[in-house]
């Protein structure tokens, strides 16, 4: 915890646009969130499971099922999709938030928040307990 306080010292917002779903797992973001840095991120690795948009970070858009990663002309397409929704979300929302004090502060707390229970081992072996062991 020492250490990801350190690296992520100073930073305003993580940052994360892989193409999906190339994601590796996100544990950087993960890190930064801890940390009290919110995410602006593709919804791939944990950010599906983490991001509440607008609350305690951002997403670029929402995967398309008929999105081919490994096909040229989709990515470009792909990409100028993302490229268009990152600025936008940028300007309209992650921008006008940071200049709200307060409002950064709550996203920055509910970024702590959601990733400290949401992504902690208590909370994977209470969940793994109750789905695998516990009696119905």
């Amino acid at each position: 915890m020492h250490l990801g306080a350190f690296l992520t010292r100073g930073a305003d917002i993580w940052l994360n646009n892989p193409r999906r779903p190339l994601e590796a797992s996100g544990t950087s973001g993960m890190k930064a969130a801890m940390n009290g840095v919110p995410n602006l991120s593709i919804l791939d690795g944990w950010w599906p499971e983490g991001c509440e948009h607008g609350v305690n970070g951002w997403k670029i858009g929402d995967p398309d099922p008929a999105d081919d990663p490994f096909d040229e002309k989709d990515e470009m397409r792909v990409d100028r999709r993302d490229r268009e929704i990152l600025h936008n979300v940028l300007e309209r929302e992650v921008l006008p938030a940071y200049h709200e004090r307060a409002r950064w502060v709550a996203i920055m707390r509910a970024s702590i928040a959601m990733s400290q229970w949401k992504f902690s081992s208590d909370r994977m072996v209470q969940e793994y307990f109750a789905r695998m062991y516990r009696a119905t």
